[in-house]
């Protein structure tokens, strides 16, 4: 492990850097070496940056706009809201955990919902999201519609994946239905309905504005 690590380390000063929450991958020297998530976390954890692991490689996320911070707390307020009022057996994580897509991809989302027992205070990895959402940014929109949204739903847990955009009332969720067919629906506006677990968020609350 530690001679992997030493070699992502030696990469990281030759990376390049975008705006907002980017994701860059590794040069392709990194990719002759392939990470799995289980060496990938240890090495993650000792990092100064954050990272995510894809096909082997990690991918550093660069900064976050302010009104990226806004809407993930928005977000997590309302779930938090939502599974209280409902009393219902599950948790709401911001984002820092991490999702196993296989042996060689994982994620970090900017927020997800378990249900059942709580996870170990030592866990990096949640096994058994139910819910996952991203917070849109101009660099991650396309893996978040893209790539991750195939990548997400091969997680047997997941039943619902919110993609949220940060600068106007829109969420796009993605739900799988029986038979495992995903079903698309696009909200500006009124009350999305999250069933399982059997929540419902409200855009005016997760969009509203201070009086």
């Amino acid at each position: 492990m530690a001679k992997t690590g030493a070699f992502f380390a030696n990469l990281r000063p030759r990376m390049a850097r975008g705006a907002g929450r980017c994701y860059n991958t590794l040069m392709v020297e990194a990719k002759k070496q392939r990470m799995t998530v289980d060496q990938f976390l240890p090495w993650a954890e000792a990092q100064a940056e954050r990272y995510e692991l894809f096909d082997g490689a990690p991918i550093a996320m660069a900064p976050e706009r302010a009104a990226h911070w806004k809407m993930k707390l928005a977000v997590h307020v309302a779930l938090l809201a939502a599974i209280g009022k409902a009393r219902l057996p599950c948790h709401v994580v911001p984002d820092g955990a991490t999702v196993r897509i296989d042996a060689f991809t994982a994620y970090e989302p900017d927020g997800l919902v378990y249900c059942g027992p709580e996870v170990a205070p030592g866990a990096m990895i949640v096994e058994n999201p139910l819910i996952i959402v991203e917070v849109l940014s101009p660099s991650t929109g396309r893996a978040d519609r893209g790539r991750k949204l195939s990548d997400y739903f091969r997680i047997p847990s997941l039943s619902h994946y919110l993609i949220v955009d940060c600068d106007a009332p829109l969420i796009v969720h993605h739900q799988r239905r029986d038979g495992g067919e995903i079903l698309t629906r696009i909200f500006r506006d009124g009350a999305l309905t999250l069933d399982p677990p059997g929540i419902e968020l409200r855009l005016e609350e997760i969009y509203k504005t201070p009086s």
